[in-house]
């Protein structure tokens, strides 16, 4: 423990100020008056979080401890967030004598780290170099973007050596070839001291792949993983003496909805048999119904088909597409109300669709489907009565009837209830709203006419509402608008999806202009007492209303607003803004008594566990969980499966790290850890090489590191990180000619299959091209195609059907390509691993590259130490000549002198510049012989030549006016 003290919290704070050597002195001294060591280590921990003002629960200080101590992975279960934990090491190490890094993190973590921590010790990430260069010496915390920091630790703009640690946030994304291991090694192979912990809260991804969880730790430099579910015994201490009053309710639905995911189900079961027996030599293990209905559908299986998507047929890929939208329908029934859903329905009953699909909407079962979600909308007299959704009457019971009586029998009847209703995205939580203001048959009829359907004759429940005028929903606010512009415009444009990708990509984009939060309360007070009598609403007279307050995001001024009337909050599991951090928040502000989970989640699940023992409250005082859950139905069974993948997923993890063997250098805090990067300067050498001087041999100077000079845009890629593994060292250049250079000689240009094809229908590639053969003796243009995706070149990568024209039209631009630029050499190149490999023996014995020539070409000023010896437009213009080529050009341009001196030349004269009789002959043709059609070509010679004894052998602009006199003559 007197490790954990002092050098996990004073280590590095010993080169900053004095206040942390105090507070080493302090811990050190509160350690030595113990004597159980069980006893001094939890004293200690307890005195030194409570005057960081750090409050964690019992494993959450086990899990600081064992990060502290020690380096490592931690993987946690989802909901039993790290966040505290995280904020806990970052004040440990809150001074401005450490400098500490936080990388890998999304926007709304930074913004929430940054809320908890002292503004003094964090740092905002510098826009110019050289002022982020000052901020790096000013120590403290950074959040910053691994691009940039590559890029700074390659420039040696951040002090290496005096970095105290970093902490990698959604470790499981950690891969060999990403910027972030890349910006690690970098770290770990100047720097041995400082720590580095990672964390992750998704143990499915681990799963995936060969190793994944060795790799990842051997790419983050850590020997220690630290495993937490949630049937860890130190979690279920915590959580189960503060266990929540939960209370399941099984939501009964209509016939027609069962019927409907029978029907649904037995069309999923025959597409998947069909693809299978299709498809009879592929693994196709993933591909089940129970998979088809959970909500990861098209990660797992892009996952199992991406690596073949090119061997499938087409029937296959219609198969694919057909299951997802069978999924969209599911959702659709089980979630949307019946007039949305109709809708969603009658999309795929045209007949443009039924020409295009499978041939599942043939099928008995799809027949079905359709008229079963017409049932639902009119009734026998094909009247409009659409049913209603089957939870919305068991809420309406909670809030008006339940809570307010379990309010009368609690300790709490001289409060308002605080209501929490969650529901899974913002679509479901605007359609609640609508609900429980409007009610729900005004709700159901506005629906009809956003959908456009034909509403016809109304049943009689329905003929009041017919009278009334329904404006549509209104859209978004102002600050949701503004708020999503903000996220979006933060991201990088989206590279070209190939076919699949874009297939199981989600296409529901109807919910965007949805609220995330609402909060309601009821324009009727309701008073809590022994008098109250249970509210009986009309179902045609909401009983609720908005309070505008929210829409500034502002709980507080919410609850101040109306502070004797109850209040019903509407939240999504997760928000664009916040994360799933957005649930942690409304429970702390709003405090709530009651939790609707309109629909089941299981990181939600959990994180009202941990907010309940956190709490620590009697059992009369906890809040109440509702959970409304249709029994024995897809909604059931998909929130079983997310449940039994992540525990299977933690008992793979478990018995990995029990088999697991790390080398002892895996942590990188010896030169053991990078023996495997290529060492030039131990390179064994050739005796007969060395040259001996008298009565000796002269000692041999190390070899050089091998240079690569790499564009400031090519981070992105994996490529510069890969390089710098094989031992090559990577200067970073912004640099307008290729993008690497490998020798004054080697220029090289990158482009991926998409990107090829998009620069050579725009012609930027031709220009680039030209650029790189006028500065470069060897221009390359890289082609970088995935090895596990074979392709065939068309218009659009992976997207055009007309795969013949696009083909052809591809490979000619290529081969015009290749003849205009005789000196460009074409290297495919089948992953960025061979790509590196490529780069390290294009270079064996070549000299290194100059990065001030490298940066100067291309630019309007001419490069240092070197003359501009001709100019660019002459230079083009030459080139186009016939007989002028990129081997006599250079010749020509010395010796010719000027273009007029060039038209004055004789062709004897130019067969001596160019070096090739017939490249002079033809130069000095389209120079000085009229060319007119080929029958008069002759004729056109010989008055060309009679031109030119009448007006003299230097009058050359008037040849034109010879021919056409020698024309005129012929007539």
């Amino acid at each position: 423990m007197d490790f954990i003290m002092s050098d996990s919290c004073a280590e590095n704070a010993a080169k900053g100020t004095e206040n942390e050597l105090t507070e080493e002195v302090e811990a050190t001294k509160l350690l030595e008056t113990s004597a159980d060591p069980a006893t001094q280590e939890e004293e200690g921990v307890e005195e030194y979080l409570k005057r960081k003002n750090m409050v964690l629960l019992d494993y959450e200080k086990q899990m600081f401890l064992d990060l502290v101590e020690a380096d490592g992975l931690l993987v946690c279960a989802k909901g039993l967030s790290y966040d505290r934990v995280v904020i806990s090491i970052l004040k440990a190490y809150s001074d401005s004598g450490n400098l500490v890094l936080v990388i890998n993190s999304s926007d709304w973590e930074e913004q929430y780290y940054k809320s908890k921590i002292e503004p003094k010790y964090v740092h905002e990430v510098a826009s110019t170099a050289t002022e982020r260069e000052r901020v790096y010496l000013e120590g403290g915390l950074q959040f910053i973007s691994t691009r940039i920091l590559v890029v700074d630790l390659l420039k040696q703009r951040v002090p290496i050596e005096l970095i105290s640690g970093i902490i990698v946030l959604r470790a499981h994304t950690i891969i060999e070839s990403c910027q972030e291991a890349f910006a690690l090694r970098l770290f770990r192979q100047k720097n041995k001291t400082g720590f580095v912990k990672a964390f992750s809260s998704s143990p499915e991804a681990f799963t995936i792949g060969y190793s994944h969880v060795e790799r990842t730790m051997r790419n983050l430099f850590v020997k220690h993983l630290y495993i937490w579910p949630r049937f860890h015994e130190s979690v279920r201490a915590v959580l189960q003496p503060w266990k929540i009053q939960s209370i399941e309710m099984h939501v009964p639905i209509s016939q027609n909805i069962t019927s409907i995911q029978s029907h649904i189900l037995e069309i999923m079961n025959f597409l998947v048999q069909e693809i299978k027996r299709i498809n009879r030599t592929v693994d196709m293990e993933a591909v089940t119904v129970e998979n088809c209905v959970t909500k990861t559908f098209h990660k797992i299986l892009q996952a199992q088909l991406d690596c073949i998507w090119h061997q499938l047929n087409s029937q296959t890929k219609l198969i694919v597409a057909d299951l997802k939208i069978l999924r969209s329908l599911m959702i659709s029934t089980m979630y949307h109300d019946a007039v949305s859903a109709y809708a969603f329905m009658k999309r795929y009953r045209s007949t443009e669709y039924a020409l295009s699909n499978s041939g599942w909407t043939l099928l008995d079962a799809a027949e079905q489907i359709f008229k079963l979600s017409r049932q639902r909308v009119f009734n026998g007299q094909q009247e409009f009565e659409p049913e209603p959704c089957p939870k919305w009457q068991t809420l309406t019971d909670l809030l008006t009837k339940e809570v307010p009586g379990d309010m009368r029998r609690s300790r709490r009847s001289e409060q308002q209830p605080k209501v929490l209703i969650l529901c899974q995205d913002a679509r479901t939580c605007h359609q609640l709203k609508q609900y429980l203001t409007q009610g729900g048959p005004r709700f159901l009829l506005q629906q009809a006419l956003q959908h456009e359907v034909p509403v016809g004759k109304l049943s009689d429940n329905y003929a009041k509402e017919s009278q009334t005028r329904v404006a549509p929903p209104k859209n978004v606010s102002s600050n949701k608008e503004l708020r999503r512009e903000e996220v979006s415009g933060s991201q990088p444009p989206s590279a070209c999806m190939d076919e699949l990708a874009q297939l199981l990509s989600e296409s529901e984009t109807e919910g965007q202009h949805f609220e995330e939060s609402y909060m309601l309360t009821m324009t009727q007070s309701v008073e809590v007492g022994p008098a109250t009598i249970d509210i009986k609403p009309d179902p045609d007279v909401s009983i609720f209303e908005t309070i505008p307050e929210l829409e500034q995001f502002d709980v507080t001024a919410a609850l101040a607003s109306v502070p004797h009337q109850p209040y019903i909050c509407l939240q999504t599991f997760k928000t664009e803004r916040e994360g799933s951090m957005a649930l942690e928040h409304m429970l702390e502000q709003l405090q709530p008594h009651y939790v609707v989970m309109y629909n089941m989640n299981v990181t939600a699940i959990r994180q009202l566990e941990v907010f309940e023992a956190r709490r620590r409250l009697p059992p009369a005082d906890r809040m109440k969980v509702y959970f409304l859950i249709h029994a024995r139905t897809v909604e059931e069974q998909a929130y079983l499966t997310s449940l039994r993948r992540e525990k299977a997923a933690f008992e793979f993890i478990i018995d990995t790290k029990s088999k697991m063997v790390i080398p002892k250098y895996q942590d990188g805090k010896t030169d053991e850890a990078f023996l495997l990067l290529k060492n030039y300067d131990d390179e064994p050498t050739d005796e007969n090489a060395k040259s001996r001087q008298a009565g000796g041999q002269a000692p041999q100077a190390p070899k050089e590191t091998p240079k690569v000079i790499v564009d400031m845009r090519e981070f992105r890629s994996d490529l510069p990180c890969l390089i710098h593994k094989r031992g090559l060292e990577v200067l970073p250049l912004t640099i307008t000619i290729g993008d690497y250079i490998l020798t004054p000689e080697i220029c090289v240009e990158r482009k991926s299959i998409s990107d090829l094809i998009g620069s050579l229908n725009s012609g930027r590639l031709y220009n680039q091209c030209v650029q790189m053969q006028r500065h470069y003796a060897k221009p390359i243009l890289l082609i970088e195609f995935d090895q596990n995706k074979p392709f065939h070149l068309q218009g659009k990568f992976m997207l055009s059907q007309q795969t013949s024209m696009a083909n052809a039209d591809i490979v000619q631009k290529l081969q015009l390509l290749t003849l205009h630029f005789p000196k460009l050499r074409l290297i495919w190149s089948p992953s960025p691993y061979a790509t590196a490999q490529l780069f390290e023996e294009l270079k064996l014995g070549k000299p290194e590259p100059d990065p001030q020539t490298a940066a100067a070409l291309g630019s309007d000023e001419p490069t240092a130490g070197e003359q501009l010896h001709f100019n660019s437009g002459i230079y083009d213009f030459l080139l186009r000549l016939p007989g002028v080529h990129t081997r006599n050009i250079h010749g020509l341009l010395r010796k010719g002198g000027s273009l007029r001196q060039l038209l004055l030349r004789s062709q004897k004269e130019l067969e001596e510049l160019l070096q090739s009789q017939e490249s002079a002959k033809l130069l000095y043709d389209i120079l000085h012989v009229a060319h007119l059609p080929e029958k008069d070509e002759v004729a056109g010679s010989t008055a060309l030549l009679a031109a030119s004894k009448q007006f003299g052998a230097g009058s050359h602009n008037r040849f034109r006016m010879a021919a056409a006199a020698s024309r005129r003559g012929r007539r």
